[in-house]
């Protein structure tokens, strides 16, 4: 019979640092060429939570990192899914720039943050294999899309699939971008399943544009001219990220859909990576065009949580899972039977998604 992969258990770790809107009325922000934006900063503010919908976001302690929060939210998963530590065949982490101290902003990816996870659960087991993928915000359902080619070909029967990121920390306090960033961990254990009848991820897709997209997303010094040193933040070209993700994201997801063989009436949720609200709005309302539909009400299809979370890269998808799947979100259930879309766009540029049947 054929093999399928289940998500058998989950957990998050989410700061407890709130960095409200307000907190960032005594910025000086300056533009891409270095000059000061002479707008009154509480209007700059309040445009940006016009566009973005984020009014606060979590921000790390300065005693912990990239990897301690991804060991949290290993750990819930675990203790969710009461399954040994030691039967986990793979441990992939998802994230882009490592552990990174609060006092000294520079990527620490040596050894992997998933052998600091895999040492961290004490696991003794020498055949379970830890590795990172970088792959942008995209990288947590690029690792669950590993993971299920590691079930389907007989290597693996549980693996445990992180997305921890630290964005905070690499944000130009002088760019206004920095206000969409913040920081988290998710985590989902999959397992294989045999099953008759199709359950679990039924299919998945993913695209890399790199010819005139690769450098959307990149590092660069801090606009500020008189910046004290040349250390590196990551900077966005804002307006063509927005572009690209309206015309890529809803044509993938359409063919994904279509892919697994399910309805658009079917989907039950899509759990999409989150850096702007409206911008995901208009991803679902595209979507749904593609399908000759117009969608009344995105709100019961399209769970959200930027607005009190922020963008926090490759988190944000298996969060949303998780506070779904623990009864945190109002609004929102998830039960068996249900067609889910998980989704994500970000740095590369890597869009991917996959169709999952609740088992």
């Amino acid at each position: 019979m054929p093999v399928y992969s289940i998500i058998v258990g989950s957990g998050k770790y989410i700061p407890e640092l709130i960095q409200k809107n307000e907190n960032f009325y005594n910025r000086r922000f300056v533009n891409e060429k270095g000059l000061k934006i002479e707008k009154p900063v509480e209007d700059i503010v309040r445009k940006f939570q016009e566009i973005t919908d984020i009014e606060e976001r979590r921000y790390l302690s300065p005693e912990l990192n990239t990897s301690d929060m991804a060991y949290f939210a290993a750990k819930e998963a675990l203790e969710t899914s009461k399954i040994d530590p030691e039967t986990l065949d793979y441990i992939i982490v998802a994230h882009n720039f490592g552990d990174i101290l609060h006092n000294n902003i520079k990527s620490d990816m040596v050894p992997t943050l998933a052998s600091r996870v895999k040492h961290k659960l004490q696991i003794a087991n020498s055949d379970c294999v830890a590795y990172d993928l970088p792959f942008g915000c995209p990288g947590w359902v690029q690792g669950v899309i590993q993971a299920n080619y590691f079930i389907k070909s007989g290597d693996a029967k549980r693996v445990l699939i992180i997305g921890s990121e630290n964005l905070s920390r690499i944000a130009d306090p002088h760019d206004i971008d920095s206000m969409i960033y913040s920081d988290g961990a998710g985590a989902v254990i999959l397992e294989a399943i045999v099953s008759e009848k199709p359950v679990g991820i039924l299919c998945h897709k993913t695209r890399t544009d790199t010819l005139n997209e690769a450098h959307f997303l990149k590092m660069d010094i801090s606009y500020h001219p008189e910046f004290e040193d040349n250390t590196l933040f990551m900077k966005m070209n804002g307006r063509k990220l927005y572009e690209y993700a309206l015309n890529t994201v809803p044509t993938l997801v359409k063919e994904t859909i279509d892919k697994s063989g399910v309805a658009l009436s079917k989907i039950k949720k899509v759990l999409i990576h989150q850096a702007n609200a409206k911008m995901d709005e208009a991803i679902l309302q595209r979507l749904f065009k593609l399908y000759g539909e117009k969608l009344q009400d995105s709100s019961a299809i399209m769970p959200m949580t930027i607005s009190k979370l922020g963008n926090n890269s490759v988190a944000t998808v298996p969060i949303l899972y998780d506070m779904i799947m623990k009864g945190e979100l109002t609004g929102h259930q998830i039960e068996s039977g249900d067609h889910i879309v998980f989704t994500s766009v970000g740095a590369g540029m890597n869009i991917n998604a996959f169709v999952y049947l609740v088992p």
